[in-house]
């Protein structure tokens, strides 16, 4: 099975949105147990996010058509780099270098020179053999 990963464009995101949510749902709750306060937006408000514009998504689709995985991601303009950020990602997107590579060259069309998520370990460690490296340990508390 072959599988590519593809944007969707902003004026398609309802039409796929019962295909996708599954994976950006499980991509929000498979995280280990943390505060009810932990989250900072629920699977409404990415799809807000999404049909609005403001986060862009893409999808990996076999040669039958078949959705196996989605990810959501927005950006952040930095003096020296314009940050593809992953917000959410779920099912087989980074499956392989093949839908990496894919990935990375949708990100830099839309003027992407770095890649940044927050990930759980087991995730940082997979994502280490696409050239991920750690840099900072995020730490929060409710105020």
């Amino acid at each position: 099975m072959t599988v590519s990963v593809h944007y969707v464009e902003t004026e398609h995101v309802a039409q796929l949105w019962p295909q996708v949510a599954v994976f950006l749902e499980e991509a929000l709750t498979s995280s280990p147990e943390f505060p009810d306060w932990y989250p900072n937006y629920n699977i409404h408000h990415v799809q807000v996010f999404l049909t609005s514009g403001a986060w862009l998504l893409l999808v990996a689709v076999d040669e039958s058509g078949v959705i196996h995985g989605a990810c959501t991601v927005s950006f952040i303009n930095y003096p020296l780099h314009r940050i593809a950020f992953i917000t959410t990602i779920g099912g087989k997107l980074i499956s392989s270098r093949g839908t990496f590579e894919q990935l990375k060259q949708i990100l830099k069309q839309r003027g992407a020179t770095k890649i940044q998520g927050l990930a759980r370990e087991s995730i940082a460690r997979l994502w280490k053999r696409y050239d991920f490296e750690p840099r900072l340990t995020l730490v929060e508390t409710k105020i």
